[in-house]
């Protein structure tokens, strides 16, 4: 494992005026690496795209949706059923009402159910979900450095405009950092 230091700049432009920075005072070329974050949920993890199966947010949200949708379809069947009954004497009309009744009622269910306030997340959940919201959206430039460089690396980063200077273990190999998940949110460094 290679220790890396990393910070995240708004334009490419300022990425690159922090690596002549970092090249000024000898740091080579192969020794960093620019690239992008995409936003949240443009990382194409899965064949559709986004970056997590489900939604973290939206834990309990389809159990939810589906029974508030079931109580108001059957309502709506029954209602329908009755204002069917009451315009003509045979089943059709009171099938079609029920029918039309209980989507209605289902679709109408469903949509108030998915705007529902959530359970309250334990603090074990809540720890869970901060180290797993991901990074930020923004060109991130990483520099391969020794123990020894390190302070002065993250101090250049950060008067040059960087945010969020971090220290990471990872796999740097062809002058990139091959590991970079952009999904685990940085472990920020304070004592640089």
């Amino acid at each position: 494992m290679s220790l890396i230091v990393a910070a995240r700049f708004t334009t490419f432009d300022a990425a690159q005026t922090a690596a002549q920075a970092l090249m000024d005072i000898g740091v080579g070329a192969d020794a960093l690496h620019t690239f992008f974050v995409n936003p949240a949920g443009g990382h194409d993890r899965y064949p559709l795209g986004g970056d997590r199966a489900a939604d973290p947010n939206s834990k309990g949200a389809p159990l939810g949706a589906v029974a508030v949708a079931a109580v108001a379809g059957l309502v709506g069947a029954i209602v329908g059923g009755i204002i069917g009954y009451s315009v003509a004497d045979s089943l059709l009309p009171v099938i079609g009402g029920a029918g039309v009744g209980a989507y209605i009622g289902s679709l109408a269910g469903g949509v108030s159910g998915l705007g529902r306030e959530r359970p309250r997340r334990s603090a074990r959940e809540a720890q869970h979900a901060k180290a797993n919201e991901g990074r930020q959206s923004g060109v991130m430039l990483a520099v391969h450095t020794s123990p020894e460089q390190e302070k002065d690396i993250a101090r250049i980063l950060r008067n040059a405009g960087g945010e969020e200077v971090e220290r990471a273990q990872g796999r740097w190999r062809n002058g990139k950092w091959e590991d970079f998940d952009p999904l685990v949110s940085p472990t920020l460094e304070k004592n640089f």
